[in-house]
């Protein structure tokens, strides 16, 4: 499997074509698969805010309250009002907004970003990132670049470990994940659970060329890999019913006294 990083990207504004400028910057090949950063996909689309547009409620205000007097730093509250309405549901709102997206990834401040948002103070995650994947390879197809995937990502933390990596957010012209059920280990052993989500895998391998700040390449063409000859699934995000951890987590609370 090769990465290769899309060199020369411009910085991208509100309605650029994202296909055309990857289409003139690298020769695209059938069964390549192009990952490309939540961060230009939201900038092409116009998902740029500024702290003004947020008027702060009661409960905005309450949890800049309770983390300013928690952790000690200040929190805006028309922070954490842009993070009340780019979600669901949040399932932590002490020491730190862990959110659902209204398209169902969880995140840390539903994955608003301050940095790297030039003339704006935030920059929030497309509203539906699939058809976003979706749009991307059909503007590949329009100029005659068939059978490639399309995979947006982003970074996010991970619960037990430090640091964060990229995940999928949103994809195209592939399965989510790969099943192995039913198929055999070495020892002929049935494999009972193994469903690999290989779009947050190509995410992940992809964002070791991405990179981060200043010097980030958002887009990245995976090549020579393949799915293999297995049955796939779109399924991604996990079910709220089956979600043990956020059902947890729905219990528990954060206890500064």
């Amino acid at each position: 499997m090769k990465l290769t990083g899309v060199a020369d990207l411009p910085e991208i504004r509100p309605g650029d074509d994202i296909a055309a400028l990857v289409a003139e910057r690298t020769a695209l090949e059938p069964g390549d698969v192009l990952t490309v950063a939540s961060t230009i996909v939201s900038k092409a689309e116009g998902r740029t805010a500024d702290l003004a547009d947020y008027p702060v409620s009661g409960r905005a205000q309450e949890i800049a309250d309770r983390i300013e007097a928690v952790a000690g730093e200040e929190k805006d509250p028309r922070f954490a009002q842009a993070v009340l309405e780019e979600s669901t549901e949040l399932l932590i709102d002490c020491p730190f907004l862990l959110a659902e997206t209204r398209f169902g990834h969880i995140a840390p401040n539903a994955g608003i970003d301050r940095s790297n948002v030039p003339d704006h103070d935030l920059l929030l995650l497309p509203k539906r990132p699939r058809e976003s994947a979706e749009r991307i390879r059909a503007g590949l197809e329009a100029r005659g670049i068939e059978d490639v995937a399309v995979i947006v990502t982003d970074t996010c933390g991970r619960s037990f470990r430090h640091g964060q990596q990229g995940v999928a957010i949103g994809w195209a012209g592939m399965p989510a994940s790969r099943d192995w059920r039913g198929e055999r280990d070495r020892d002929g052993h049935e494999l009972g659970v193994t469903v690999q989500s290989v779009v947050d895998e190509l995410a992940a391998a992809a964002n070791l060329v991405t990179g981060e700040g200043a010097g980030g390449t958002p887009a990245v063409v995976v090549r020579d890999w393949d799915f293999g000859d297995h049955d796939g699934s779109d399924e991604l995000f996990r079910a709220v019913e089956d979600d043990l951890v956020r059902q947890a987590l729905r219990e528990w609370s954060f206890d500064d006294a």
